[in-house]
């Protein structure tokens, strides 16, 4: 049995309490079944908290964090509070502190979870995207505010380290799937950063001829996505892109609500952060409606990562099979279920 592993959990807005109590259920049965043990540790870093304080997190929040094995977060957002504030207020400070420089989001399809394309059928890609540098630099400014003439400028930023370990990642997690890979580029149109993208890539995949690479403008790409969503495996991208990428081949596949994303330092030596894609959900928070699969299975990823594949995949085969049945399905899937039904048939699983 491996020691204690510390969990910072950050439940944050709407229906991120609901999906992270759901998630903790379902580690707790699944820790249980393989003698895993974990401990909590929850902060209420927020919106609210933002409303109350203003901030969303204390100034020594980085500092808290740093002791802690991984961070589970559910979702932040909540009207009243700009989205730029809730995001540059907690999310990319943890990601930029801790060097989670490698975003991960699986896509796949399931049973039970209809995609809205005919033809999308054994989907299973995964879309790599650099974390903390590319189109969302701070780098930038606004000039001449309330003027006619008023004007913002923002700078991307684009560093041979960067690109090389986000390539780097995506070609060896290429090398455990089917060995092929896809670089996201728009550099007809972008003449700097594009550009070296592509070279430093290329650079690259010369140190991986194992894998098969191909380089696709975003905007053709994005078309695949929705025409051809069978034929990736791991694609890779510039912050901007990895982001828009993966929100549509999560809708591609069927349901936003189910997909989950990792942000991983993959030296180990800060911790990563797990959270699900969905946002906050203020229309729906304390219904008990909320689906809490995106949540569950950042879960399972977050259990990989510290070493305990066997209880990750147990968490996804349970998942697979309430997803399969309408009576463990929640109704924005078809289903008849609501949150509590299905953690509590994802526990029952597990045990």
């Amino acid at each position: 049995m491996m020691s204690e592993q510390r969990i910072a959990v950050i439940p944050g807005d709407g229906i991120g309490a609901e999906v992270i109590d759901s998630a903790r259920a379902v580690l707790d049965a699944v820790n249980k079944r393989h003698r895993i043990e974990f401990s909590y540790t929850e902060f209420d870093w927020s919106c609210e908290r933002y409303t109350r304080t203003g901030a969303m997190m204390p100034d020594d929040g980085i500092d808290t964090l740093r002791e802690f094995d991984a961070i589970l977060l559910g979702a932040v957002g909540w009207p009243g509070v700009a989205d730029h504030v809730s995001l540059w207020g907690l999310l990319i400070p943890i990601r930029r502190a801790f060097r989670q420089y490698v975003n991960l989001r699986p896509i796949r399809t399931f049973d039970g979870v209809a995609s809205p394309l005919r033809s999308a059928e054994n989907v299973d890609f995964v879309v790599v995207r650099e974390n903390v540098e590319g189109e969302y630099s701070e780098i930038g400014g606004r000039l001449n505010r309330g003027f006619p003439d008023e004007m913002a400028v923002q700078e991307s930023v684009f560093t041979r380290v960067g690109v090389s370990r986000i390539a780097d990642f995506a070609f060896e997690l290429a090398k455990t799937r089917r060995g092929y890979v896809t670089s996201a580029t728009k550099s007809n149109g972008i003449v700097h950063t594009l550009p070296f993208w592509d070279e430093v890539v290329a650079e690259r995949a010369a140190l991986h001829p194992d894998v098969r690479v191909d380089s696709e403008h975003i905007d053709a790409l994005a078309a695949k996505f929705v025409l051809q969503p069978e034929r990736f495996d791991v694609v890779v991208g510039s912050n901007l892109f990895g982001d828009i990428l993966s929100d549509l081949a999560a809708a591609v596949a069927g349901s936003i609500g189910i997909a989950p994303s990792a942000n991983l330092d993959p030296t180990r030596r800060y911790p990563s952060m797990f959270e699900p894609v969905h946002g906050s959900a203020p229309d729906i928070a304390g219904r008990n409606i909320a689906n809490p699969i995106g949540a569950v299975w950042s879960a399972a990823m977050m259990l990989d990562h510290l070493g305990h594949a066997t209880a990750a995949a147990d968490i996804v085969d349970a998942m697979t099979a309430t997803l399969a049945d309408p009576n463990t399905r929640t109704a924005d899937l078809g289903g008849r279920a609501d949150t509590a039904a299905v953690t509590s048939a994802l526990v029952q699983r597990l045990r």
